[in-house]
This record gives C-alpha cells, sequence and structure tokens, in this order.
C-alpha cells in the first residue's frame, strides 16, 4: 500500500472515529452498534499504522493492499446488512404484536360501550 493510501486510511479511521463519539454523545447512536463501530475504526487505525500486518494478510490473499481493505470493509458491511435484517424482522414481529393488541384492547372497550 502506498504511503497515500496508508495516510487516506489512517484519517477515514479516525475520522470514523470521530463522527460515531459524537453520535453517542447526541443519543443518535445506540451504544449496541456504537461498540461495533468504535471496533472497526481501531481496527483501521491499526491497519494503518502497521503496515505489515496489511502487507502480510495481502500477500497470504495474493490481492493488493488497497483491495484487502476493500474486501474487509465489504465483508464488514454483509455482516452489519445481515445483522440489521434480524433487528428488523425481530422488530417487525412485535409491531405485528402490539397492533394486535392494541386492536383487542379497542375492541374490548367498543364491546363494553355498546
Amino acid at each position: 500500500m502506498s504511503t497515500g493510501a496508508q495516510i487516506l486510511l489512517f484519517a477515514v479511521a479516525l475520522g470514523t472515529l470521530g463522527v460515531v463519539i459524537v453520535l453517542v454523545r447526541r443519543g443518535s447512536l445506540k451504544e449496541r452498534f456504537a461498540v461495533l463501530w468504535l471496533a472497526v475504526g481501531v481496527g483501521l487505525v491499526v491497519v494503518a499504522l502497521v503496515r505489515p500486518l496489511l502487507d502480510t494478510i495481502s500477500d497470504r490473499l495474493e490481492i493488493e493492499g488497497t483491495s484487502t481493505v476493500f474486501l474487509a470493509a465489504l465483508l464488514f458491511l454483509l455482516g452489519l446488512v445481515l445483522h440489521l435484517s434480524v433487528i428488523v424482522s425481530r422488530l417487525e414481529g412485535q409491531v405485528r404484536d402490539v397492533t394486535e393488541a392494541h386492536a383487542l384492547i379497542e375492541h374490548e372497550l367498543r364491546e363494553g360501550k355498546g
């Protein structure tokens, strides 16, 4: 990986950490997701600072250094989308249960008045 790419990766990592911290402080990002994003930011800082680690991984995979970073980012995003899909599915079930309970309560109230 070139020095320019390494500096860019380091800047992106620090930017990621800064944005996550600001979002958590504002209450816009839940702590369980913040831990995940902080781990990503720290991982990027480590990769940017420990260049031989990235070179070793790239050599073993027989791909270019920056491609290794993009591969890791792609795998992370796929995992994140899967995790969020599970959460959305769970919330969808909870919304359905609350809607059904609300409808039953409304029905009982109408029956009681009539």
